[in-house]
């Protein structure tokens, strides 16, 4: 999950799906959150269920490509130090979760689109 708007990336999370619907309350009171944006694969209808009960727009988005853009986000924010520079990016998987990084990409692909959501995952 990721709070983003039109100033950057204001929050992001790995959540389980057991603690989904209590951070999207926080983050809705926290950062008055006006849109879902959610990818339309793994995990989409609990997000939407989320969202839902908390009364909010709910956009789904096509997810496709978001993971290979999401490692480079990865290796981009937090370089590659050691041995590991000397192998190729794509040999590489980040050595925690990442789908926080699709989420700000998919958000950030939004705004771009001429939407203002300010909370995706």
């Amino acid at each position: 999950m990721a709070v983003v708007s039109a100033a950057g990336v204001q929050a992001r999370a790995i959540v389980s799906p057991d603690a989904l619907a209590a951070l999207l309350r926080e983050w809705v009171g926290r950062h008055a959150v006006t849109e879902i944006v959610v990818g339309d694969r793994t995990g989409a209808a609990a997000v939407v269920e989320a969202a839902r009960a908390l009364g909010l727009p709910v956009e789904r988005v096509d997810e496709a490509g978001t993971t290979l853009r999401a490692r480079a986000r990865y290796f981009a924010d937090h370089p590659r130090r050691g041995w590991r520079r000397l192998l190729p990016l794509g040999l590489q998987t980040p050595p925690e979760p990442y789908d926080d990084y699709a989420a700000v990409l998919l958000a950030e692909a939004r705004l771009r689109a001429g939407a203002h959501p300010r909370f995706t995952r």
